[in-house]
């Protein structure tokens, strides 16, 4: 069963976990310590304080807690069809609450911010603890534009404008959209069908 996200692809090519690595073996284990939370977009209120570790010891691995993750696969300019796990942020509160006070992406490749209609905005980084990159796609899951986001745990933090009528962002660890198969003139097909741990590219890592 397909998420009911306003674009669908159709792929004919092999899909690949696009890793250095194949994916074998369960999700690695992780410490869960506080509640998850990230950027934000500036138009959904503010941002929730932390409720636990805040300040604290960050040698303690945070993940994301609260969220399904799911499949989804971006197919590269050249046809190579990249599989992909990620948490799925479909709600305006899990929108708000994002990646917040993360240190460790745990058993999936991203977050994916799902909007009902087309959106445009910013992304901010206050309490975001991991540099991110983050990718934005259209109605039909075609690229936008990407783009780095630094950490920023003091006010200010810098507003990040968002390209115009984009359906679905994806963060991840900065600077590996590209082994997500990721960048100009690819294309994403987001689904709700739950991950396997054993073909999810966070598996091997």
């Amino acid at each position: 069963m397909r998420r009911a996200v306003p674009f669908v692809v159709l792929a004919t090519a092999v899909v690949a976990a696009c890793s250095d690595e194949p994916a074998t073996g369960p999700a690695p284990t992780t410490t869960l310590v506080a509640t998850a939370g990230a950027p934000v977009t500036s138009d959904l209120g503010t941002v929730p304080d932390p409720t636990t570790n805040a300040g604290g010891d960050h040698d303690d691995v945070v993940v994301p807690e609260g969220y399904a993750r799911v499949q989804a696969t971006v197919t590269e300019p050249d046809g190579t069809v990249c599989a992909v796990c990620l948490w799925l942020a479909d709600t305006a509160d899990r929108r708000r609450q994002g990646l917040m006070f993360v240190t460790d992406l745990g058993a999936a490749d991203g977050m994916a911010f799902v909007y009902p209609t087309l959106h445009s905005g910013n992304f901010w980084m206050k309490n975001t603890l991991l540099p991110l990159s983050i990718a934005f796609f259209g109605p039909t899951g075609t690229y936008l534009d990407a783009f780095d986001m630094e950490p920023c745990i003091a006010e200010p933090c810098p507003l990040y404008a968002t390209p115009d009528d984009f359906v679905v962002a994806v963060e991840t660890t900065q600077g590996d959209l590209a082994d997500l198969g990721i960048g100009p003139g690819s294309v994403l097909d987001l689904t709700d069908v739950p991950c396997d741990d054993a073909t999810t590219r966070a598996a091997s890592d």
